[in-house]
């Protein structure tokens, strides 16, 4: 019989502080992801500059990601946590004050360069909270409830991609852009203030290299642990071929389904009930079948996305929408446990640093996304994306038998 466990972790203090110094952070991403590319689609009725904008934000997490990872095994990764949400909500104050003066807007088409250059300093900031917003769990949490606490951790994202998409939605109807923004910058700041009540978990070592040696021998660790590699070499090409439907759920939108701003996030929602459900449940079973569930979980997201791309109807789109959540919370999860169970605490940061690498390189994959919607339409390009994630899924399952029965 399994045994059931679903707040588990929440019996240690120091993940408690941790999950609601999160909530903040966790509402204004999933505000974001309606409010910004909807808006950038809105002034310029471009799938190419939706994917310019999240290249904008790829390009820097991709430089600078191992970089942040080496820093987060350093320094104190509460510290650096903060860094990141303080950022983020100044990245939010300027487009609010740019939509408040007018300038951007459809009357100014050239104007979305302002969400570019807030989402590139942004994807900085990112490369250097993110690593530590992950690393910062095992130190947190016994070992033996490490996948219960990174589900409750995915299931604390999935209650606000259920509400906080709607709730954006709601307010771009009702009050504009600007006020969503300004609602995005308030969060953050309440995310700053509750992470400062994470127990610091920095312990001070003498470091003799750079951080960029340290870096560098971060990527040395992974190819030298090859199954540690061949499982990042999956959940790389998972995040290409899977993550780019996100910034071109604006066009599934206004063009194919025709709906507004409101409709937008509760797809989004869907999405996250799907997630809920899915994080919930791996919270509450005891399971050592982590590498199979990592390969399953991007089958299910890959079917689910390629039964999205395909529908007219405003009803199956919902209900594609809940099983691409299920998949992608099921991999998500499967994946982050897998990772820090078989890496090192030394190497840690560095190690997820790579796996936290989504938005960087999903940005380029909205690149290439937005390019061959232009030429063979969204639902094409995202379809086949998905499609070859599929295929990907099974011949992983059906040939990399190493990954497959990982177990811990």
């Amino acid at each position: 019989m399994p045994k059931f466990r679903t707040l588990a972790s929440f019996e240690r203090p120091p993940f408690r502080f941790f999950f609601f110094g999160m909530i903040g952070q966790w509402a204004a991403m999933s505000m974001l992801t309606v409010a910004q590319s909807l808006l950038v689609y809105r002034i310029t009725g471009s799938s190419v500059i939706l994917g310019l904008l999240a290249l904008g934000t790829a390009v820097p997490q991709l430089l600078f990601f191992m970089v942040g990872g080496a820093m987060a095994d350093r320094f104190s990764k509460r510290r650096l946590i903060q860094i990141g949400q303080g950022a983020a909500g100044l990245m939010a104050i300027i487009p609010a004050i740019a939509i408040s003066t007018g300038y951007l807007s459809t009357s100014h088409q050239d104007s979305w360069w302002v969400l570019l250059v807030t989402s590139i300093i942004q994807g900085i900031f990112n490369a250097v909270a993110v690593p530590a917003r992950q690393a910062i769990i095992p130190d947190l949490i016994e070992s033996k409830n490490l996948m219960n606490a990174l589900a409750l951790n995915q299931m604390g994202t999935n209650v606000f991609r259920l509400i906080a998409p709607a709730i954006a939605g709601f307010v771009v109807d009702a009050a504009g852009f600007a006020a969503v923004f300004y609602l995005m910058a308030a969060l953050y700041g309440m995310a700053v203030i509750l992470t400062a009540f994470i127990p610091e978990t920095f312990k001070p070592v003498e470091h003799r290299r750079s951080t960029f040696e340290e870096a560098g021998e971060g990527l040395s660790y992974i190819w030298n642990h090859r199954l540690i590699f061949l499982v990042l070499s999956y959940a790389i090409f998972y995040i290409i071929l899977f993550m780019p439907y996100q910034a071109m759920l604006p066009i599934f939108t206004e063009k194919i389904l025709k709906v507004g701003a409101t409709e937008l996030g509760i797809l989004q929602s869907a999405l996250g009930i799907g997630a809920l459900i899915a994080s919930l449940t791996l919270a509450s079973i005891a399971t050592k079948l982590r590498g199979a569930l990592v390969l399953v979980g991007g089958l299910i997201s890959g079917l689910g996305l390629v039964f999205f791309s395909a529908s007219h109807w405003w009803a199956v789109s919902l209900a594609a929408m809940f099983i691409v959540g299920i998949g992608q919370s099921i991999h998500g999860t499967a994946l982050t446990t897998t990772m820090q169970t078989l890496t090192e605490q030394e190497y840690m940061g560095r190690v997820m640093s790579i796996l936290m690498m989504n938005q960087g390189l999903s940005g380029i994959g909205t690149f290439f996304v937005g390019y061959l919607s232009a030429g063979v339409g969204v639902q094409w390009a995202i379809g086949g994306f998905a499609a070859a994630l599929a295929l990907l899924s099974i011949l992983f399952l059906v040939f990399a038998p190493k990954v497959r029965r990982i177990k811990y």
